[in-house]
């Protein structure tokens, strides 16, 4: 703006335009050009804009523009008024800017010369900012403002905006009493006297204050006892006590007397009072401001305490202060010093002015500061940095933090405060020479204040104790001894203080007490650890620990035990031995460790080296000693092994004797055992394949070996048969406890059945004596300890017994019979004349268990003349032998072996019958023991047997071949290669394919349909759940087909991949169980809770939790319990273990309770539409509706449920192939199910492929169809299958299902159940 020597006026005009486009003002087109061209004589600029302010956003219609004028000549300014009114708004935009409507212009400011002043006043409706007045001296002013309120003139220009703006609205709230008696009626808005008294009321009141600059309207808003007191409301733009009186004395004189008003009982309040806190977050000990501003002049200001009903006076605690700014403003502070939390609460400061009265309130809240710290700590006197950390739990900006100490000991550290965290660190560091071990344990307080910056406070204690660090002091010399030797550590402290001491290895296992002793002395302690006999667990590091409180001070040292076998460890072979004087004999000493030892041999003064050899679980020293090497014989000499280990420390065994024999006395001699005089009895190390039983058996000179060497086999093998079985009744007992016993015997008979000689019947009887006991069933258990030998001993033993059996000779006899507990034989000789069948019965009572074996007298013609046959049958041999290979098959009857002392060249038949002592096995084998299977150490074999018959009490065996015949009992599941296996595959892989492009398919169609069927929120939700549950059943079944397939094809599958199948498909398959809850969930949620409705990502959020979160923890669990024990899958198949941990419950329990809850949903659903509630019952078509709702859910569980039902019943032991079958067929065609009722039943996509993929004629027919609301789709109400569904819920007929397009308002809640289910 120029200087006011060349402007003598100056006008603001305020212009409101609307606009269509973006802000584009080009003023000079707007104003009328006349005018300009008037302006245009003073040589001035006519207008420039001063700014420009859209409200709004730039798409905002309406705009609001200041504009500026200078003028040389005064006398412009009632021309430009009087112009101003005479225009006729809106104006319309000339040709170039059609968009542009200008909607007002008014004059706000009027700058003009007063004397040599300038002097800016406002126009009526328009005042100076309250910034302006305060900042700006103001013109004597006279008018009907009120003192202090906002100016309309200032004595100089701004030198920029804002200038004067349009005055704002004035609610004030009166109140006047009338001098009449109160009536119940006036408290009723609705009462006749109520509605006569506010219409008399505001009539008079608006003829009185329509006075008021910029009055608008005045209210009556109620009557309240006390005479009659009238509240009302007057809405202005200013008023002054002047202009109110008036006003009040206009009201009294329009009034009827009748009313009684009292003049002086007018009263005003308002609420135009700034009420500001300083600080606005308060904590107890603050210095508080609390200012009250307001726009009036006066020093009558009071302060109230509303909760405590006090006055608030000037004391030590509370100061009030009243000032006037620039003649405009009251301003009243109270002052509360040292805020507790009594002071919080409700004030409210008043200020009075005639009749106004101007009260203002605010709470305030005082918060107790909390701060946050460790209250005890423990420093180690180490020089490591510790840190003590205080923290407020108050978001406070904290002036300050103090920390302090307080103790017997000072030991300073650094403060470091976080103001963006409101904590506090203090970094300690405390040394030896701070703390040193006299004061180890002093407490020293430490303590942290914040301080606010309006002077609250507040503190917390830290209770710091310095611990001095133990120097420990360990005996240096190294500790090295050989087992038996003592040693002792001695560990010392230099400080006193401990409330412990103990002795650890490097492991952390502590030691026993009773091996050390601690003392205390004034200035240190010490411990000793003593052991006296020294062993190889004491081999290693040993830690000293000294405890004081938490504090551990720790030595170690490193003890060094060498091993060295004690003397009754070492075992010497042999004892005692013969050796001829002018031969040699090995002698050797065995421990069962190996370690580095030196070992040598001592006769007398000689000593002789070792060679070291290592043999299983033995370590031994040998030496062949030449009896050349001593000087005399017929003597007996002591020989001893010393064993001297890395401490050169030395053992010596017990004595071996050596008889030095001369040649002539020899009658026994073998290259491994000796040479031996007649009777001569010697001891020997036990080696039983590596077992060590007994350290040594006796021996006698007359041997086996020597028995197999001798020309006089058939005159010794009845005596050793017969001495072998008295040996062995006489230590039945040590053989239930001695598996190297038992497996001695069997190597014995083994051995004795190779001797080549004619067997009769006491030597038949003998062999028989010792195999029943043998086979007694107290001795299984030394039977399993002997197979984890992985040496087929069973086998060994039955190839034995066969052998003895072909060699048996019955001469005269016709036949020979055994019989015992555990075994029994028959036999017969084949006469050249008219031979009889062979037929035999076998009964072990005891065992429950009997057999027949029946040979055709045709077969026996065949057979060589005299020829034997002989028939061995066991009962407890079937618990001893290996079962097959896949560990699936077990043996459940007797085992009889027959077989005929000449070979036989022709196939030769024999029947066999057994007792079926499992009759609820699906199948039963007919199997004989073929020793060349598993590397020649003998397995079941069905080649050439077959069943030929079997019921519940028998079953009947044909066999081409003899041996030792069985029958294996099949359990439950077919087995794989049989004809009910096959065609179990057979359905499982055609019925599985097809169900995964059936899946396919229906995901494909819900791709091509989404759009058309997810237009609600409802039917959005059922189609994501029905896609949920067709991938989790495609992925399911997919793994399952993959897995199948790799393991009918034998190839290995590894156990880490079994178990992530495993998982898998029980995850998906568990998915699809829970997204069908969740359809049913659904379904009861839309028809139960009808005015509830929550969001599409609520409902959406909720249904993918509950569809794979569940499925997930329950898999997870159920793998994190079972899989760590190798019991999480079965041992053949890849799914969930049963036999071991029930672990296929984690799938059936969750399974089959979920066909019950959405069994459930359905029967509530269908009640609730057959009876519905009072005012809830639906029409005919929505009752219709809500019946295709339940469609899908009341198909699709039973069936999925039905499925899963059969296949826990296939779990049972015992249960009918039906249900293998059946199960295998549901569980099949399950995506089938899927495709048919959860997609292609639902109308809207029948309707929606119809539109996509039909010709035209078809969509006529469609449309046609449609409009006259009948059409009949495949899977409609009136199809075949529906009418079904229809006799089940009891209603006959067809129903036209409408639409939610086609639903009127009132039905909205069935319309979204129906797009649930359709």
């Amino acid at each position: 703006m120029k200087s006011p020597r060349t402007a003598t006026l100056c006008l603001m005009l305020i212009v409101i335009y609307s606009a269509k486009a973006s802000l584009n003002l080009n003023l000079e087109t707007i104003v009328h050009p006349l005018i300009l061209q008037e302006w245009e004589l003073a040589d001035e600029e006519p207008l420039r804009p001063k700014r420009a302010v859209a409200t709004g956003s730039p798409a905002a219609e309406e705009f609001t523009v200041d504009v500026e004028i200078r003028l040389e000549n005064a006398s412009f300014l009632e021309p430009i008024r009087a112009y101003l009114n005479s225009l006729s708004f809106p104006i319309r935009g000339n040709n170039t800017d059609q968009v542009t409507d200008i909607l007002s212009i008014e004059v706000t400011t009027v700058c003009s010369p007063a004397g040599n002043e300038i002097w800016c006043s406002c126009e009526a409706g328009y005042s100076w900012p309250r910034e302006r007045c305060l900042h700006n001296l103001t013109c004597q002013e006279q008018g009907s403002s009120l003192p202090g309120h906002q100016c309309s003139c200032l004595k100089e220009v701004p030198p920029q905006g804002p200038f004067c703006q349009p005055q704002r609205d004035v609610t004030l709230r009166m109140s006047v009493r009338l001098n009449v008696g109160f009536q119940e009626d006036l408290r009723n808005t609705s009462s006749a006297l109520y509605r006569s008294y506010k219409t008399d009321l505001e009539t008079a009141f608006r003829k009185g204050y329509s006075i008021l600059p910029g009055f608008k309207w005045v209210t009556v808003t109620g009557f309240r006892p006390g005479s009659v007191f009238v509240t009302y409301e007057v809405t202005t733009t200013t008023a002054s006590p002047e202009l109110m009186h008036k006003a009040n004395e206009q009201v009294m004189q329009s009034l009827n007397q009748t009313y009684k008003m009292d003049y002086n009982s007018f009263q005003v309040t308002s609420n135009e009072t700034k009420f500001s806190v300083m600080p606005q977050v308060i904590f107890e000990g603050d210095t508080v401001n609390l200012t009250c501003e307001n726009e009036v002049l006066s020093y009558n200001v009071s302060w109230y305490h509303i909760e405590r009903r006090f006055d608030i006076q000037n004391s030590s605690r509370f100061s009030i202060s009243t000032t006037v700014l620039n003649n405009m403003t009251s301003v009243s502070s109270l002052t509360i010093y040292n805020i507790t939390q009594g002071d919080a609460g409700e004030y409210a400061c008043k200020l009075i002015l005639d009749i106004f009265e101007y009260e203002a309130r605010k709470k305030i809240n005082v918060t107790s500061i909390q701060i946050w710290a460790t209250e005890e700590m423990k420093v180690i006197c180490d020089n490591n940095p510790v840190s003590l950390s205080c923290c407020s739990e108050n978001n406070a900006n904290w002036n300050q933090v103090e920390w302090k100490q307080e103790g017997k000991i000072s030991i300073p550290g650094t403060p470091e405060t976080d103001p963006d965290s409101s904590c506090s660190r203090y970094m300690l560091k405390a040394d030896r020479t701070q703390c040193p071990s006299g004061s180890s344990g002093t407490t020293v307080v430490y303590t942290c204040e914040f301080i606010s910056p309006h002077g609250a406070r507040a503190s917390k204690d830290i209770k710091v104790t310095f611990i001095s660090v133990a120097n420990l002091t360990i005996t240096p010399d190294p500790i090295s001894v050989s087992e038996g030797q003592n040693f002792s550590i001695r560990c010392i402290s230099d400080v006193s203080n401990y409330d412990e001491v103990y002795w650890n290895t490097s492991a952390g296992t502590k030691i026993y007490q009773r091996f050390y002793t601690t003392r205390k002395y004034p200035d240190g302690a010490e411990s000793v650890l003593t052991v006296k006999t020294s062993t190889r667990e004491w081999n290693g590091t040993y830690q000293c620990i000294f405890r004081y409180k938490n504090v551990y001070s720790i030595a170690t040292k490193d003890v060094t035990v060498h091993p060295l076998p004690l003397e009754a460890d070492i075992m010497v072979d042999p004892l005692e031995a013969s050796v001829p004087c002018s031969g040699f004999h090995h002698i050797k000493c065995c421990i069962e460790e190996d370690e580095d030892y030196k070992v040598t041999f001592q006769i007398g003064s000689l000593f002789f080296p070792a060679a070291k050899e290592v043999t299983l679980k033995q370590v031994c020293y040998r030496h062949r000693l030449s009896a050349n090497s001593v000087s005399w014989c017929s003597k007996t000499v002591e020989v001893f092994c010393h064993f001297t280990n890395a401490a050169n420390t030395s053992v010596q065994s017990q004595s071996m004797k050596l008889n030095l024999v001369p040649g002539k006395n020899i009658t026994c001699q073998d290259p491994t055992l000796g040479v031996g005089e007649p009777g001569k009895v010697i001891q020997k190390l036990c080696h039983a394949h590596g077992w060590f039983g007994e350290k040594y058996v006796t021996l006698r000179c007359k041997l086996t070996l020597a028995l197999i060497r001798s020309p006089s086999q058939e005159e010794k093998l009845p005596t050793y048969l017969q001495d072998l079985s008295i040996s062995t009744d006489l230590v039945k007992h040590e053989i239930l406890s001695s598996p190297g016993s038992l497996g001695a015997i069997i190597s014995i008979l083994d051995l004795l059945s190779t001797v080549p000689i004619q067997v009769n019947s006491e030597m038949m009887t003998h062999v028989l004596s010792t195999v029943n006991i043998i086979l007694s069933k107290p001795t299984l258990n030394t039977w399993k300890v002997l197979q984890q030998l992985q040496i087929n001993h069973c086998s060994q033993l039955l190839h034995s017994v066969e052998r003895f059996s072909r060699a048996l000779q019955l001469g005269a006899n016709p036949s020979l019979s055994f019989c015992q507990a555990n075994v029994q034989m028959s036999s017969m000789v084949i006469r050249s004349s008219h031979p009889a069948a062979y037929e035999q019965r076998f009964v072990f009572s005891e065992a429950d268990l009997w057999g027949n074996i029946i040979i055709d007298k045709s077969q026996l013609e065949s057979l060589e003349p005299d020829s034997s046959i002989v028939t061995v049958a066991f009962p407890t041999l079937q618990a001893i032998l290996a079962q097959d290979d896949q560990k699936r098959n077990f043996a459940n009857s007797l085992v009889m072996t027959t077989t005929i002392s000449h070979n036989i060249t022709t196939p030769f038949r024999i029947s066999m019958t057994f007792k079926n002592n499992s009759p609820s096995a699906r199948e039963a084998k007919c199997v004989f023991w073929n020793f060349s299977l598993a590397n020649h150490t003998g397995g079941w074999d069905s080649s050439g047997c077959h069943v030929e018959g079997s019921n519940e009490d028998n079953i009947t065996c044909v066999c081409d071949h003899l041996t030792s015949f069985s029958i294996l009992m099949s359990p439950d599941s077919p087995d794989p290669g049989s004809l009910l296996g096959i065609l179990l595959d057979i359905i499982s892989y055609i019925g599985l394919g097809f169900s995964i492009l059936s899946l396919a398919a229906c995901l494909v169609v819900e791709a091509v349909v989404w759009k058309s069927v997810t237009k609600n929120r409802t039917s959005y939700m059922r189609h994501v759940c029905i896609v949920n549950i067709a991938a989790s059943l495609l992925v399911a079944d997919t793994w399952f087909i993959v897995v199948a397939a790799i393991q009918d094809s034998h190839y290995v599958l590894c156990r880490t991949a079994c178990v992530a199948a495993t998982f898998f498909i029980h995850f998906f398959y568990l998915g699809a169980f829970f997204w069908m809850l969740t359809l049913g969930l659904m379904l009861f949620y839309r028809l139960v809770f009808i005015l509830h409705d929550a969001s599409k990502s609520t409902q959406k959020a909720i249904a993918f939790c509950l569809g794979y979160g569940c499925p997930l923890a329950i898999s997870i669990i159920t793998v994190g319990a079972t899989q760590p024990w190798d019991v999480y899958t079965r041992k053949d198949v890849c799914w969930l273990n049963w036999e071991d941990t029930k672990a296929l419950l984690a799938f059936a329990v969750p399974a089959l309770m979920i066909v019950v809850v959405n069994v459930t949903i359905t029967v509530v659903v269908i009640t609730k539409i057959l009876r519905p509630s009072i005012g809830d019952k639906p029409c005919k078509q929505e009752k219709s509706s809500l019946f295709q709702i339940t469609k899908s859910i009341g198909v699709l569980t039973p069936l999925l449920g039905l499925t899963w039902g059969f296949g826990l019943a296939t779990v049972f032991p015992g249960t009918s192939l039906v249900f293998h079958i059946i199960f295998a067929l549901l569980n099949a065609f399950q995506g089938l199910f899927i495709l048919l009722f959860g997609c292609l039943w639902d109308l809207k996509v029948q309707e929606a492929l119809l539109n996509k993929f039909s010709l035209s004629r078809w969509s006529s027919q469609h449309s046609k169809s449609t409009s006259i609301g009948s059409s009949t789709p495949v899977f409609s109400m009136s199809s075949p299958i529906s009418r079904r569904f229809n006799n089940l819920f009891g209603k006959t007929g067809t129903y036209n299902v409408s639409t939610p397009e086609t639903t009127s308002s009132s039905l909205e809640n069935s319309s979204s159940a129906y797009s649930l289910l359709n």
